[in-house]
Order: C-alpha cells, then structure tokens, then sequence
C-alpha cells in the first residue's frame, strides 16, 4: 500500500507543475505550508483537532512508531467525520506531527524522513550534484539498515510493504550502487560504499539465491561487487569471487561477460585483452550458457581489439546463423537468408540497444551507460 507521504509528494509535484491542478489544492493540508508555520502554530493546529501533544509524549510515540502515519491513526480513528472537508482537514494531523517529528527528532528513524532524503538524493541527481547525493544516500542507507534492526523483517519486499515510499527499496539500492560506482571513478571511498552495499545485499537478502527468480537481481549485485573489488586493485578477490560464482553456476552467461568486462575496459594492454578473450571462450564452452549471443558480440569485440580478424568474421557468422534460427523458431516469417541479412546490416543498431543500464559506457567514460550517454535515450 502506498504511503502517505508518496501520495502528498504526487500532490505536491503536480501542483508545482500544474497551475490548474495548484487551483483546486488551494488551501488544503499540505506538508510545504506547515514548513511555514511556528511549532507553536503546528501544536494549536493539532489542539483543534482535539490532539494534544507536546515534546515528551511526542518523543514517546516515535520512539514506539517508524512514522508519523503510524502516530496519526489511532488520533484519527477516535475522531468522526461529519462532512467530506472535515475529513481532509484532518490531514493536518498527519502533517503537524511529522513536521514537529523532523524538526524535533530528526535522528530517530522515520519512514516519511527517509522518504525525503531518497527523494532528495534523486533531486541533487537531476542538478548534477552526485557526490552530495551519494552522501544523502549512503545516510539514508543507514537508516534503512537501523530500520531492519529495530523491526527484525527480514526481506526487501517485507520493508517494501510496510515502506509504501515514493520508491522502493528494491529499485533504489540499485540507483544507489549504480551512482556510487559513477562518482567513485573520481573519489575512491564511494567505491568502498559500493563493496560493502554489495556485500551487506548478498550476504543478508540474497545469499545463495540464483536460479529461477534470482538470477537477475542477484546475478547483478554479484558483477557489482567483483567488478569493484577489481577496481579498487583487489585482483585477486575479484578473480576468487567469479571463479566461486561460476564453477557452482556455469551457465550464469554475463557472470563470464562480467569477469572479461573487467580486463577488456579502461586502457586494456594486450595481455588484458588476451585474458577477455580466453574468459568469454570458456564461458561459451559451457553447454547451456544463457545469453550466449552476448558473449559471443563481447567475444566479436576482444578479437577485433586483438586483430584476430579471421577470427571475427568466424564469429560474426557464428552470430547470425544464432539469430536466423531465434527468428524461425520464434515464427517469425523470414527466411533464413533474410534473416542473415537483416542481422548483418541492424547490427551496429541493434548492439547499441542491447546496452544494459548498469553495462559499462561504450563512450570509454567507465560510468555505467544510464547515468552516461544512456541519459539521453
């Protein structure tokens, strides 16, 4: 169920925007008019509607609730509604005591706090202020993690359902781990945020999860940890993570597409390159590796790199034998020389589509594609 702080930011983000929509909003409860009132006004707004409050009994329920929604209902529940106004006006409640709770208390976890600051950090996003997003973020973490610990949940979705936020949790860790590797490029210790992001994720939400269901999600906290650990210089613990990960799951395809990433981005020397290549080959020598066409097109890349042009062309027929064969099995009606032709001449396109959000640039920035060039698509 969604908060009620995620319905009074959609209130308040359309009526920023919106001349017509602020009109018919005029006057009611919101949360940017309290920020203007005195707490002695928030606390006579709250008087008339019967709650009375003042700062130790309002410490005393925080400290019992993670919001001020949670603070609010019983105040609510008491009251009976004569008229649909006196019902919205009753929305005072809810924003009185969550301003008293961020002015008062600001330390104590709150789900509508930790709102603001994810909603925050993705504002210092859009102004092109990243490093200070990162440090909003990495707070607003630990209070994600201070959160787990008072209530004893246990999964991601079990915060999501009580969170409710404007985002969940499951998207904006990925926002976060993804950002974190952007401006750690430039300031090294975001890189140490990012390991131990990844690492608390694995080790707590996903341990041991692949398979059906898992892949995805953890496959891609698993490329974000090793990927940082050989950026940071740990060779060597990158090497021992992707070798673990893939002699229990051979056919994990861009587990291998993530291993050869690390030595084929960046300035590759040749030995690096030579080592891209010979990771892809023994990842495609596993029967039934997924995404075998994308470590076949990382594969294309290494050899042309490498000059290994008999090479290339071997693959790229390799390529579009695979994908005339997807498109008649998928009924498609093409034949198969057709086929083969369409492949050669949409390839160039079809590669740059084929750009996951978290892939490296292929700008050579070495940010991860959607806060790069992939902005812009």
């Amino acid at each position: 169920m969604i908060s009620w702080v995620a319905v009074s930011r959609m209130v308040e983000t359309e009526a920023a925007s919106n001349p017509e929509y602020r009109k018919q909003v005029s006057g009611k409860p919101l949360r940017s008019v309290a920020k203007g009132f005195t707490d002695e006004e928030l606390l006579s707004k709250l008087s008339s509607f019967d709650v009375s409050i003042d700062h130790s009994s309002l410490e005393e329920l925080c400290d019992q609730a993670l919001s001020a929604q949670e603070i609010s209902q019983p105040f609510l529940e008491q009251r009976v509604f004569k008229t649909k106004l006196e019902e919205q006006e009753s929305d005072w409640i809810w924003i009185c005591l969550l301003e008293l709770w961020k002015r008062w208390f600001p330390d104590k976890l709150c789900f509508e706090l930790l709102d603001d600051k994810i909603q925050d950090g993705y504002d210092l996003l859009e102004s092109s202020q990243e490093k200070e997003a990162c440090d909003l973020w990495l707070d607003a973490w630990s209070d994600v993690l201070r959160i787990f610990e008072k209530t004893g949940m246990i999964s991601v979705k079990e915060f999501d359902k009580r969170f409710g936020g404007s985002q969940s949790l499951f998207n904006w860790v990925q926002d976060l781990e993804m950002e974190l590797w952007n401006v750690g490029l430039k300031e090294r210790q975001f890189l140490a945020a990012r390991i131990s992001l990844c690492e608390i994720m694995l080790q707590k939400f996903y341990a041991g999860k692949m398979g059906k269901g898992f892949e995805l999600i953890t496959g891609n906290w698993r490329r974000a940890l090793a990927e940082t650990y050989f950026k940071v210089g740990e060779t060597s613990k990158a090497e021992t993570l992707y070798r673990e990960w893939l002699q229990v799951e051979p056919q994990w395809g861009y587990g291998w597409i993530s291993w050869s990433d690390c030595y084929f981005f960046g300035q590759p020397s040749v030995e690096d390159l030579q080592k891209s290549e010979q990771i892809l080959q023994e990842g495609l020598s596993n029967a039934g590796v997924r995404d075998r066409l994308d470590l076949l097109e990382r594969l294309v890349d290494a050899c042309k790199e490498l000059g290994k042009n008999d090479k290339v062309q071997e693959i790229e027929q390799q390529i579009k034998d695979s994908s005339s064969r997807d498109i008649v099995r998928e009924g498609q009606l093409h034949s198969i020389n057709t086929a083969a032709a369409f492949a050669s001449t949409s390839w160039p396109a079809a590669q740059k589509q084929k750009i996951g959000r978290k892939e490296p640039c292929p700008c050579g920035s070495g940010k991860k594609f959607k806060r790069c060039c992939g902005q812009n698509t």
